[in-house]
């Protein structure tokens, strides 16, 4: 293994929740008075923390959304999640072999730990991951594309930036990981490769990871 550190996004990286959860969005931002597709909320929201939904409507409209907007949107995320969500195909497989060989992992997302904790508990991915192997962008100041949620996960987990690789499947989650000093392995199930140009390694199977980072 040529890393200290493998670090998971974890929406459409280990849970296949992107679907859902921008479904949700591109309809409640539409239903607010803000007329959103799917395919605009991949484009601008993939891989983001909730603020940066308040501040592109803001920007764009003017105009506030509402004070429960977090907690609307959850709310249907979590029903969803739990009559929806499942794990990436081959995202087992991959923790399983890196805790098998002995190799530290660890999830940093732009999500909530919130709704980290319930897509795991929902997939059974929560037994892949302690405590201490869980960190959100709640954690920092500033999320994607800012490189804080990582540098934080990487000193947190005792591990030099430089020695960590981080697998990401959205353009800020790899613009975040080169600006942390970190190798990126970009995941291109969803993602046109082209999206995802400075991701160290490109892949489109969570079965070729294993392979990868040896």
């Amino acid at each position: 293994m040529r890393y200290d550190l493998v670090i998971f996004d974890n929406d459409g990286v280990l849970v296949d929740s992107e679907p859902i959860s921008n479904r949700l969005l591109a309809a409640y931002l539409t239903e607010l008075g803000h007329p959103t597709s799917y395919e605009d909320s991949i484009r601008d929201y993939m891989g983001s923390a909730m603020h940066r939904v308040h501040d592109l409507v803001l920007e764009r409209t003017g105009r506030r959304l509402p004070d429960d907007f977090d907690d609307v949107f959850h709310a249907r995320v979590f029903a969803a999640f739990e009559r929806e969500l499942e794990p990436m195909p081959g995202a087992v497989d991959v923790l399983g072999k890196l805790a098998a060989d002995g190799v530290p992992y660890c999830v940093a997302s732009s999500g909530s730990h919130a709704r980290i904790r319930v897509g795991h508990r929902k997939t059974g991915l929560d037994r892949w991951f302690g405590e201490q192997q869980i960190f959100s962008s709640e954690d920092v100041g500033r999320g994607k594309p800012a490189p804080d949620l990582f540098l934080y996960a990487a000193e947190r987990m005792g591990v030099a930036p430089e020695r960590c690789v981080v697998v990401e499947d959205s353009p800020l989650g790899v613009r975040a990981a080169v600006a942390a000093g970190m190798d990126v392995y970009g995941f291109t199930a969803m993602t046109p490769a082209a999206k995802l140009a400075g991701a160290t390694q490109l892949f489109s199977d969570m079965c070729e990871l294993a392979g990868l980072l040896g």
